[in-house]
């Protein structure tokens, strides 16, 4: 594989064919960093890196991080390691849990093995899913207790493999020198982004765009928060930059705090769509109960991030739904042939506002 002189060095981001990994490969090609993006296209798309594979600084490597040959071969060559591959969306989890348990936590294994052979840097992402299942509507620090349900509840497969992640990386951090960096991520949103998987912006907005019912899970009081993709891939360059970062773990996510009813209506507000909400059992849509498949409340407290590297993020949701509608509108109506266009970032969306 031919390599070009880069600026900064090259990086390596597993998942990078993903709806997050593409808009990071994008900031580090930004930044004057060459970018290896490994990913094996199971939830990633090479529509959302078309833009990109012209560039001699960018190389959409077709694998898994499954494969140990590969991923030896690919830390090697780099300077730093993002890694974002990971079984990702509630439906999946649900669906596959073999899968999600296989990819996540082997797949951690063998990229934090070969950083720690190589000596290089990696930032692991891990999730907001860790802390588990909490009732009460109040901001989780990064030392919040984690609540899980049983075993037999599959969805918890997803957050366990997560916490498993992060435990081998602070194992390989104490014991073995790994320079490391974990980053719980909660609610990313954005273009590119798919609700194939149960994410649920994409999924409103595509709904109400097509005319066709919002299906809301259970009541639709519980909670979330959404951040928007160029926040959430800022915060992870920044912690990867910054040294003093090393062995820790910092929440990463916006505190605009939404139901998801009050979302329905937003998006129907945004979209100008007469849609009905529907709001759907939890069995049907699952085949299980809320109290084994939902989360009811999750909202980041990310005063150590700020501490860290001054960061917060700068679109409240209002932008985010405008950008998001713009994205699926225009990805709608572009010629098949141009749609990988139409996967790039949009500018003519609102300007920036600090989220509360």
């Amino acid at each position: 594989m031919d390599t070009v002189q880069s600026d900064q060095g090259k990086a390596l981001v597993t998942g990078g064919a993903g709806f997050i990994g593409s808009h990071l490969a994008e900031l580090l090609l930004e930044g004057g960093w060459e970018v290896f993006a490994l990913d094996d296209l199971s939830t990633g798309s090479e529509d959302n890196v078309s833009h990109l594979r012209d560039r001699p600084d960018f190389h959409l490597v077709v694998d898994s991080v499954l494969s140990p040959a590969v991923v030896n071969e690919l830390v090697y060559k780099c300077d730093v390691v993002y890694h974002l591959a990971a079984a990702v969306g509630v439906r999946l989890i649900v669906e596959e849990p073999g899968r999600t348990l296989l990819t996540n936590v082997e797949g951690t294994e063998n990229v934090l093995e070969y950083c720690s052979r190589f000596g290089k840097r990696v930032l692991i992402a891990s999730s907001s899913e860790v802390y588990g299942d909490h009732r009460e509507e109040r901001p989780l620090d990064e030392n919040a207790r984690r609540i899980y349900g049983p075993t037999t509840a599959r969805r918890w497969a997803y957050a366990d493999t997560k916490a498993m992640d992060e435990f081998l990386a602070l194992a390989r951090h104490e014991e073995k020198g790994l320079d490391c960096v974990i980053a719980r991520l909660f609610n990313t949103v954005g273009p590119r982004q798919s609700g194939q998987y149960g994410m649920v912006i994409p999924r409103f907005v595509q709904s109400a765009l097509s005319g066709q019912p919002l299906e809301i899970h259970g009541d639709g009081a519980q909670t979330r928060c959404f951040c928007h993709v160029s926040d959430i891939v800022r915060a992870l360059k920044g912690l990867m930059d910054s040294p003093s970062t090393n062995g820790q773990i910092y929440n990463v996510g916006s505190t605009e705090r939404v139901t998801i009813r009050e979302l329905a209506e937003r998006v129907r507000a945004a979209t100008g769509s007469g849609s009905d909400l529907v709001y759907v059992r939890y069995e049907d849509a699952f085949g299980y109960g809320a109290d084994e498949i939902e989360m009811f409340h999750r909202a980041p407290a990310i005063d150590k991030i700020e501490a860290a590297i001054g960061w917060r993020p700068s679109r409240d949701l209002d932008w985010i739904l405008t950008d998001v509608v713009e994205h699926t509108r225009s990805s709608a109506s572009a010629p098949v042939g141009a749609r990988a266009s139409a996967s790039e970032p949009t500018s003519s969306g609102p300007d920036p506002v600090r989220a509360s």
